[in-house]
């Protein structure tokens, strides 16, 4: 069944009452404490961007890019500067992201794009996802955005945890008609959806009336935008061209037409475009007064794709090597910021290894809840270090990509074995004095290499056995 969703009555009309949200908080640094309030409860916002790199982004050191939102935003928490992601390609990265767990032990670890998704099963079915854990403690919660994690029965964001749903369900989809690979991909809750507007604002919106209908209790609001995905030949009719699409007044802030063809231009007022759909939401915590008792984080999915061959590969990792689907820093090292009012100091800088599996413990303890005890989660609670009183809580860090790709980081060192080398091609990379991986290491010192491989290959095998 397909509802047709009025644009002007869209955020009044298409969900229904959602249940209370209820979370502890944590101790404050000098203002409000969080800890000992019950009614101050932290919610909790999680933005995930599709395919920005590290170099994307002005707080990020990009001086064309116009993202003024973010930016401020930056100003107003703390920036990341060696955060990870759990893999380079979007579907496993966001397994890792919602389980803490690592995409070789969760069971996800590639890219699903040869089955339908309305068959996929994709993240195992015994694996639980953090609004089911917040559930626990009172939550409700919404996702609104791309999902793709499958969208089989039992698979879907409602199935899974989350209260209410509205998104694209597949890896992309066209900005405007929703459309994959010749139909709509649009769903509200578990049925076809139609919605008229742009992707970005449609789904920034729908989380503003989710934060609207639950600002007397806390929540948890997940919005993974679609947006700076490539545009995709196979979304569109025939003879349509594969460009960038964005509103006329995204182009108008540089000054550019809407029809213009130079790619780079488009990319620009998609980013752009994506900044005014974060500051929506942003700016509907400040109206609600809502800003001092939430956890908000932005983070990308994977960093920016690098395949000139297509054309469409506008985004920057500067100053990081390589891009998306690869172990390099540019494919996994990411922008996050992370912005805790009463825990973390405004307008600083975190220079610890993180990983996005972190932010699942980090909110569990939030929450007040306790680990699983039946299950290992590979991210550990970053608060801390993100607040600037302790270390990184990982002595290493680990990633398996593909059948050869492996990583592994320790402090200011990192192991790489590329895809296309053998078991004995590792490099070493002293990434404190070499972030572009230019100087690879291991005859230099052959013994932390040797000591970083066999850890690696200590943490696969039991990673593999889950």
């Amino acid at each position: 069944m397909s509802h047709r969703l009025d644009r002007r009555n869209f955020m009044k009309s298409f969900f229904g009452a959602i249940t209370a949200l209820a979370v502890p908080g944590c101790a404050g640094t000098g203002q409000q404490n969080l800890t000992n309030q019950s009614d101050s409860k932290p919610n909790i916002v999680l933005m995930f961007l599709d395919n920005i790199g590290y170099g994307d982004l002005g707080c990020y050191g990009n001086k064309a890019m116009k993202t003024p939102r973010i930016d401020r935003f930056a100003k107003q928490g703390v920036r990341c500067t060696d955060f990870y992601i759990g893999s380079p390609s979007c579907m496993p990265s966001r397994g890792a992201l919602l389980t803490g767990r690592h995409p070789l032990r969760n069971g996800l670890n590639e890219q699903l794009w040869k089955t339908d998704e309305l068959e996929q099963v994709a993240l195992s079915q015994t694996e639980v996802i953090l609004p089911r854990y917040l559930k626990k403690a009172g939550y409700a919660s919404g996702c609104f955005g791309k999902w793709n994690l499958g969208f089989a029965p039992g698979s879907r964001p409602t199935d899974r945890g989350f209260d209410e749903y509205l998104g694209n369900i597949s890896g992309n989809c066209d900005y405007y008609t929703y459309v994959y690979r010749g139909r709509n991909d649009l769903y509200r809750n578990t049925e076809p959806a139609k919605a008229d507007g742009y992707s970005t604002f449609v789904f920034a919106d729908a989380a503003c009336d989710f934060i609207e209908r639950n600002k007397s209790k806390p929540f948890f609001c997940y919005v993974p935008f679609n947006a700076a995905h490539f545009p995709n030949p196979s979304n569109k009719p025939p003879g349509t061209p594969a460009i960038w699409q964005a509103p006329d007044e995204a182009f108008a802030r540089y000054g550019y037409s809407p029809k213009t063809l130079d790619e780079r231009q488009r990319y620009r007022a998609v980013v752009t475009a994506l900044d005014e759909g974060i500051g929506r939401v942003l700016d509907k915590l400040d109206k609600l007064k809502l800003t001092d008792k939430t956890i908000v984080i932005i983070l990308s999915d994977n960093g920016a794709f690098l395949i000139p061959a297509r054309g469409l590969e506008c985004g920057l990792n500067t100053p990081l090597r390589g891009g998306g689907t690869s172990l390099w820093e540019g494919g996994i090292r990411i922008p996050c910021i992370v912005r805790w009012p009463g825990k973390i100091k405004a307008g600083t800088v975190c220079r610890e290894p993180l990983v996005s599996m972190d932010f699942v413990p980090m909110a569990l303890r939030a929450a007040g809840l306790s680990v699983p005890s039946d299950r290992v989660l590979d991210g550990k609670d970053p608060a801390e270090a993100l607040a600037g009183k302790t270390a990184s809580p990982h002595k290493y860090l680990y990633w398996r990509w593909g059948s050869k790709s492996a990583a592994i980081r320790m402090g200011r060192y990192k192991l790489l074995r590329e895809q296309q080398s053998t078991n004995q091609d590792w490099q070493l990379f002293d990434l404190q004095t070499d972030i572009g991986e230019t100087a690879n290491l291991s005859s230099a010192k052959p013994q932390l290499a040797e000591k970083l491989k066999a850890e690696f290959e200590r943490w696969e095998k039991e990673a593999i056995g889950g």
